[in-house]
């Protein structure tokens, strides 16, 4: 009876746990929606010439630099100009103790003297030697004699004038001038000093401010870098090679005035591996010096028909850079590129698209490979500007 009373009340709960067993069973699993095509914007492939700029780091230099030396020996009386000043050509910078100098110009000129009086006996002489030689008065040899005398008197004074303009140079020699218009050093010499013509030390050093030299560097690996592009027609120089230059100083404004390149060292230095190139520019008010660095964007070349992309659209994978393409039926595909230089915003690609292909630019990082895609926005090119190398 108790086993009865028991399966009678468990006969209920078996069928209501029946019934949902059964209703789970009959269930449906719900179809999740479909994806949605994801968004992109892309931009089409075009060619054309873009201008380029080459960046360097340079330096500026004096394009006349002078060292103001002794050329005699003696000492120093004083300095006559202010230091760090501009000075102009023929301004007396130094002055030393002329004295001894005087003296031996005297010296000279006494003895100078001394041979033109000789020469005019030695003249005389030989006037009244030739007519009594014609007269048989006189032998030959007396008139060779007179002859030899007046023509070593003549080459004495000829020496004595020498000995003259020496010691007038020497004299001169004592007032030091500078021999060009530019901005005055620092003396390295002080009053009383004594100097000498061997020493090796200058006194000051002036410097040609206008014009003013840029000198920068090419590296080996960059010019054979530009001859191989040339080659392959990825990259035409102007015509005889002239380049305009522009400077962006230290505080990053740009200097008022454009130069031209004026020299290309031929040989290459095996020190530093680079080739020495110099651009010259106008600086009338001096407001480059000697010794700034700055930097020098080299202007003039230019990359035929040349495919520009925006720098947002080239990614980086396992094979290198590459950008989405989206063919005809909206749909994209990865493609492996060969990215150059940047232009702007824009990065130059070397090989991988053809014209009128479609890059995508933005939202790229929702897409698969074969995806389809729906494109918002086809933004125009930017167009190209001179980029920094």
């Amino acid at each position: 009876m108790v086993l009865s009373s028991v399966r009678t009340h468990s006969l209920p709960i078996i069928l209501v746990i029946t019934a949902l067993a059964v209703q789970t069973g009959c269930g449906k699993t719900p179809t999740p929606p479909p994806k949605a095509e994801p968004e992109v914007s892309v931009a089409t492939v075009t060619t054309q010439d873009t201008p380029i700029e080459f960046e360097f780091t340079a330096q500026s230099q004096s394009s006349h630099e002078v060292e103001i030396r002794a050329r005699v020996d003696g000492f120093l009386n004083k300095r006559a100009y202010t230091e760090g000043q501009p000075v102009q050509a023929g301004q007396t910078l130094f002055q030393m103790d002329p004295k001894p100098f005087e003296a031996a110009l005297q010296t000279a000129n006494g003895q100078l003297a001394q041979q033109q009086a000789r020469l005019t006996v030695a003249k005389a002489n030989l006037a009244r030697v030739i007519p009594l030689t014609a007269q048989n008065a006189l032998s030959k040899k007396d008139l060779d004699d007179a002859n030899g005398s007046e023509q070593q008197a003549r080459a004495e004074v000829i020496a004595g004038q020498g000995q003259v303009q020496t010691a007038q140079l020497n004299l001169s020699y004592t007032t030091i001038k500078s021999p060009i218009s530019g901005l005055s050093s620092f003396a390295r010499m002080q009053e009383g000093s004594y100097l000498t013509a061997t020493s090796g030390d200058p006194l000051t050093y002036v410097y040609q401010l206008d014009p003013i030299w840029i000198n920068f560097s090419v590296s080996e690996n960059e010019m054979l870098k530009y001859h191989d592009q040339i080659a392959k027609g990825q990259l035409r120089f102007p015509a005889n090679q002239d380049f305009e230059v522009s400077l962006v100083l230290a505080d990053g404004s740009v200097f008022p005035t454009r130069g031209h390149i004026n020299f290309a060292n031929p040989a290459f230095d095996s020190r530093t591996g680079t080739f020495l190139v110099r651009a010259v520019f106008d600086n009338p008010k001096g407001t480059l010096r000697p010794g700034q660095f700055v930097r020098a964007r080299v202007a003039g070349a230019v990359r035929p028909k040349a495919v520009l992309v925006p720098q947002r659209a080239v990614q980086q994978g396992a094979k290198g850079h590459f950008v989405w393409v989206v063919d005809k039926d909206s749909k994209a595909h990865p493609r492996v590129v060969e990215v150059g230089d940047w232009s702007g915003d824009n990065w130059f690609i070397l090989e991988g698209l053809q014209p009128g292909e479609r890059v995508i630019v933005d939202g790229a990082i929702r897409v698969a490979p074969d995806a389809q895609v729906k494109i918002i926005e086809a933004p125009a090119a930017a167009k190209p500007t001179a980029s920094a190398q």
